[in-house]
C-alpha cells in the first residue's frame, strides 16, 4: 500500500544562484542558519537571549524580513523558506545590516512546526503573500488552511498575532474564512475583516507598483484568545 503524501504549498524550481547567494548560503548558513531535525529546539539557546519570537513562513528573497528584523532589534525572527536563492539573498542581508536576532530554517513549515517548535513559544507569525494557486484546480496547493491555522495556535502564546497579507482577492477571502472559523482566535479588524497593513509591515516594491497599478493589498489579523 502506497503511504498518504500530504499536497505541499509549493514546488521546488531550480532557480539560479547568484555568485553573492551561493557564497552567503556557504559562509553563513553555519551561523545562522538552524538544521532541519526531529527534536524540539530551545530559542533561548538558539537566539542567546530571553526576547518576544516571531515566525516567518515564506519570505522569498527576505528584504522585508531583513527589514523588520532590523527595526526592531527588541525581538527574535525565526523565518522558514525551501528555497535556495532566497535563503541565500536573506543570509546575505543578515551580513550587510548585521543582524542578530534572525535565523532561518530552510525546510518544509509544516514539517518544522510539527517536529521543532514548542507549544506557546510565538508571539506572532507573519505569513506575507504565500502562493496564491490562482487556477482552480491548483488552490488545493495553498498553505493557509485550517489545519495548518490550528498547528500555528498551538504554537501561539496567548494574545500572540497571526498576521497574513495577500494581493489575490479570492485568497484573502478564503484566509479570512479560514481564521474566523478558528475558535481559538479573534479578529483585530472591523466588521470589514480586513485589517489596516501594520506598522511593522513594510511596503514592498513588488507591492508599491501594485498600488500604482490599482491592485488591492489585503490585510487580515487575528490575535489568540
Amino acid at each position: 500500500m502506497t503511504p498518504h503524501r500530504a499536497i505541499r504549498s509549493y514546488v521546488l524550481r531550480q532557480g539560479r544562484v547568484s555568485n553573492a547567494q551561493q557564497h552567503a548560503f556557504d559562509t553563513l548558513l553555519p551561523q545562522f542558519g538552524i538544521p532541519f531535525g526531529e527534536q524540539q529546539i530551545d530559542l533561548e539557546k538558539i537566539f542567546g537571549r530571553i526576547a518576544p519570537t516571531i515566525l516567518e513562513i515564506g519570505f522569498g528573497m527576505g528584504e522585508t524580513t531583513a527589514a523588520i528584523a532590523a527595526a526592531h532589534p527588541e525581538n527574535n525572527y525565526l523565518a522558514i523558506e525551501v528555497h535556495t536563492p532566497g535563503v541565500g539573498s536573506l543570509l546575505k542581508q543578515i551580513a550587510e545590516l548585521r543582524l542578530t536576532n534572525l535565523r532561518i530554517i530552510q525546510h518544509d513549515a509544516v514539517e518544522v512546526l510539527q517536529h521543532m517548535l514548542p507549544p506557546d513559544c510565538l508571539d506572532g507569525v507573519h505569513i506575507y503573500f504565500p502562493d496564491p494557486w490562482p487556477k482552480a484546480r491548483h488552490q488545493k496547493r495553498r498553505l493557509i488552511k485550517p489545519e495548518l491555522i490550528a498547528k500555528l495556535c498551538g504554537h501561539l502564546k496567548i494574545g500572540g498575532y497571526l498576521h497574513a497579507a495577500t494581493d489575490w482577492e479570492n485568497y484573502a477571502e478564503q484566509i479570512l474564512a479560514v481564521m474566523r472559523a478558528e475558535p481559538q482566535l479573534q479578529n483585530t479588524a472591523t466588521e470589514s475583516g480586513y485589517a489596516p497593513r501594520p506598522a511593522h509591515r513594510p511596503l514592498t516594491k513588488f507591492e508599491q507598483r501594485g498600488i500604482k497599478l490599482g491592485h488591492g493589498v489585503w490585510d487580515i489579523v487575528f490575535v489568540k484568545r
